[in-house]
């Protein structure tokens, strides 16, 4: 019996699109995330995780999308591959099964570690690009979706103790349960 062909799809942020990155690929099931890659906590990867079997495939569009980390790549490539889950690259153009060669192995690492080294270059230009643009006065940094007297009123309504939980208190004033967070700690 053949396997199911699996798609893992990854994007940053809820306001990116996903349509790019397995455009034109036939798959059985899809697993999105709409999240950082910053670790492989990432619900849906965990979810995808549990659903292969051996047998079937995961395709993903870019090593990046995967993982970010040259470790965790290599790590949850390597327990795939022995639970017989083979995993497809589609940019990078490679495959990994369970009769990986030592060619492909230093592949993976290779190609891993420019995928990670190009996102770290990224941040670093980001980080710069950022310093250069606030001397000049350009940027202000995150805008505040409150205005000082509305994050006062949600600090209040935290003391008094309106709201039993911040995921209301978030709801009420409609921001994430994170930028409650930020608010009430300033």
């Amino acid at each position: 019996m053949k396997g199911h062909k699996v798609g893992y799809v990854r994007v940053s942020s809820v306001d990116q699109n996903i349509g790019r990155q397995l455009e034109g690929v036939e798959v059985d099931r899809v697993f999105v995330d709409k999240a950082s890659g910053k670790n492989t906590a990432r619900p849906k990867f965990q979810e995808m995780l549990s659903y292969v079997r051996e047998g079937d495939v995961i395709v993903v569009h870019s090593m990046d999308r995967f993982a970010r980390s040259l470790k965790d790549l290599v790590t949850e490539v390597d327990q795939l591959v022995k639970r017989g889950v083979a995993i497809q690259f589609v940019k990078e153009n490679i495959t990994f099964t369970a009769q990986a060669t030592p060619m492909d192995n230093l592949m993976l690492q290779l190609m891993g570690a420019f995928a990670q080294f190009e996102r770290e270059i990224i941040l670093e230009r980001q980080k710069e690009g950022i310093k250069i643009a606030s001397a000049q006065g350009k940027y202000k940094g995150r805008v505040h979706k409150l205005n000082p007297d509305l994050a006062e009123a949600l600090r209040q309504s935290w003391r008094e103790g309106k709201y039993t939980s911040k995921v209301a208190l978030a709801n009420a004033f409609g921001i994430s349960r994170q930028a409650v967070y930020r608010y009430l700690k300033n």
